[in-house]
């Protein structure tokens, strides 16, 4: 057996300093930075239509929706991440050591998943998010079929309840009163 090789971790403030220079997206867990990778033009177009559905549910809300520009700190478990969408409600509460635009406080987070993300968006981040204080809605729209799962914090504590719907079908965003028809947010993809 050879030496052990060492991984190099990073501090968030490493993290901090690359995200300022570089062109491309990081998320930053545990230590390790990761490059987030573009999306296809279905995963553009589905965070589109869900974000559009997000904001038209929106009204007069103090609430704003954004797209994956916007960085989530997520404090219990030290992740820096750019979900697909974001709603923040209120004013937006900044993470101090991050660059500007991390918000602390969405009440529903967006990941429209790939190949790759799948397992992680609807596992570990699942986790990860659902850590958040705030957070009342995790949004997950599938890119293998017209399916939608909404994972919803149930009234006044940590336990969540998970509600899907597939192609014909329509899934609640609770905390936004949002009536999500799958038809609508799959309209134009060729997935079936």
């Amino acid at each position: 057996m050879g030496p052990r090789r060492r991984h190099h971790r990073y501090t968030y403030s490493d993290y901090v300093a690359l995200e300022r220079e570089s062109p491309t997206k990081h998320e930053f867990l545990d230590g390790e930075i990761y490059a987030m990778a573009g999306g296809s033009e279905d995963h553009s177009a589905l965070a589109a239509e869900i974000l559009r559905a997000l904001g038209n549910a929106i009204g007069d809300r103090p609430c704003r929706v954004h797209t994956s520009d916007l960085r989530i700190y997520v404090e219990a478990v030290g992740l820096a991440t750019f979900p697909d969408g974001a709603v923040i409600c209120g004013q937006l509460q900044q993470h101090g050591p991050s660059p500007e635009a991390t918000a602390l406080n969405p009440i529903v987070l967006v990941e429209v998943t790939s190949d790759s993300s799948e397992e992680y968006d609807t596992g570990a981040k699942r986790e990860y998010y659902q850590t958040i204080p705030t957070l009342r809605d995790y949004a997950v729209v599938s890119h293998r079929e017209r399916r939608i799962t909404v994972y919803r914090r149930i009234t006044g504590g940590d336990d969540w309840t998970t509600q899907v719907a597939i192609a014909g079908g329509r899934v609640q965003v609770a905390s936004l009163a949002a009536d999500l028809d799958v038809d609508t947010i799959y309209r134009g993809s060729a997935i079936a």
